[in-house]
């Protein structure tokens, strides 16, 4: 007789479970990755993992959404500390500078990645919304201090668009080797500081 499994049981495979296909599906790309491979990463039947995850989009969604919800804490965290505008902005995206070299599997996975089905989570959509929404917290701040104006979405993705341009360069290995990606980064910011008026700090 199969053994009772209780809920921290389930949530302890889940979260293991989530954390080998991060692995494979960084590694190989969601599409080579079976359902019967994750079973041998985690040393089980074949059928196991359809007992928590009804397929292997879903077992990507979950995945996802955990990266997802670990990025927007870190930026949080940062954010939230105190500080002038100009500078709790500076933290966001040392956070998130911070979280994409040290976590590029799932810094991928969560911005270089399509996933058709992605409307079909509810836990993948208020993660990503989360997240989403770092991008543009440290901005209204700054418009709220009168430091710069403008539609702080719109800023918030100047931002973000320029930022995981330049990581992705660095991540995959195509930034020139002469370029100190730190400089460029520097330089980037305070240009498009002095742009939108705000003095660089």
């Amino acid at each position: 007789m199969p053994r009772v499994l209780s809920s921290e049981d389930v949530e302890d495979f889940r979260r293991r479970l989530c954390a080998a296909a991060e692995t494979l599906f960084a590694e190989h790309g969601p599409d080579a990755v079976t359902m019967r491979q994750l079973a041998t990463a985690m040393g089980v039947s074949p059928m196991t993992p359809y007992r928590y995850f009804k397929d292997k989009d879903a077992i990507l969604a979950a995945v996802r959404a955990e990266a997802f919800n670990r990025f927007a804490e870190a930026i949080e965290k940062a954010v939230d500390q105190p500080g002038a505008p100009v500078e709790r902005s500076r933290r966001a995206a040392e956070a998130y500078i911070a979280f994409a070299l040290g976590q590029p599997q799932a810094y991928k996975l969560m911005f270089d990645l399509s996933q058709p089905t992605e409307k079909d989570y509810p836990d993948l959509n208020l993660a990503s919304t989360r997240a989403r929404r770092t991008m543009t917290d440290h901005v209204e701040g700054m418009i709220q201090a009168g430091l710069m104006a403008g539609d702080a979405e719109l800023i918030g993705h100047m931002f973000w668009s320029v930022l995981h341009g330049m990581l992705m360069l660095q991540i995959t290995g195509k930034m020139a080797a002469s370029v100190d990606p730190v400089a460029l980064r520097r330089l980037v910011f305070s240009t498009l500081l002095r742009g939108l008026g705000v003095t660089p700090p």
